[in-house]
């Protein structure tokens, strides 16, 4: 295997959505496997230019559901969950409504609650730092602002940042993201959390109390959410992935 300094020079400090490296990363490694598996990401890639050929709508099919088990190319990722989870459908019939929301009157306690987890999201990801140019912090605090006008029963709760910083990082486009998140926290995630968050909280009541007081004992205060009870929504985000991709 190559010294480890040689690949740390041509392997790039941040991942493809622009986390950092850790410290300990192993660069050559990394590059060795990333070698070995280009040919089949190549292929995978091609054969997903060749089911979307035409830039329509994403239709769903066996096809599909065996090429997003495999895994969605970056490049195809935003347009592929925008399709499958029903997002597109939603913002074609909705033409400039995410816009409004930005203008319209705005709740301080929700803007409140919303910049305090500004700096808290993604923190080791160089665009959601303040110096990065555009910083992703602005269209994050937009869409979650939006989302809160939008879905008043849930407004904002702590792990949405999370999601939506997800998902701008994916999609690249605020619109896009609100209409994903939309997609997750109000049709996908308590179609598939609440039971089991039932289950869960109606056998283990007291230990849920005893870790919402720790909680709001290390500051980690924020506007409830009826729908989860406070269950971290990001946790909640990746048990139905699969939806997505």
């Amino acid at each position: 295997m190559e010294p480890a300094g040689r690949a740390r020079d041509r392997v790039p400090r941040t991942d493809p959505y622009g986390f950092e490296r850790p410290a300990d990363f192993d660069y050559a490694a990394y590059e060795e496997f990333s070698s070995a598996y280009l040919v089949v990401l190549t292929r995978r890639a091609a054969r997903w230019s060749g089911l979307l050929r035409g830039g329509g709508g994403v239709r769903r099919s066996e096809t599909l559901k065996r090429y997003i088990r495999k895994g969605v190319p970056l490049a195809h990722r935003a347009r592929v969950w925008m399709g499958v989870s029903g997002a597109q459908a939603q913002m074609d019939q909705n033409p400039g409504y995410y816009h409004r929301l930005l203008q319209g009157q705005w709740d301080e306690g929700l803007e409140e609650a919303i910049r305090t987890d500004m700096n808290r999201t993604f923190p080791d990801n160089v665009q959601f730092q303040k110096g990065a140019d555009p910083c992703l912090q602005k269209a994050l605090y937009n869409v979650l602002l939006a989302y809160g006008h939008h879905n008043l029963a849930v407004g904002y709760c702590q792990g949405m940042n999370f999601i939506a910083g997800y998902l701008i990082l994916i999609t690249k486009n605020e619109e896009e993201s609100f209409w994903l998140l939309d997609a997750l926290v109000g049709r996908i995630l308590p179609e598939n959390i609440l039971t089991a968050w039932k289950l869960v909280h109606g056998h283990h009541r007291q230990a849920s109390r005893e870790l919402q007081g720790q909680a709001a004992g290390a500051g980690l205060t924020g506007r409830p959410c009826p729908a989860v009870q406070r269950q971290p929504l990001f946790t909640a985000f990746l048990l139905c992935h699969e939806h997505l991709c």
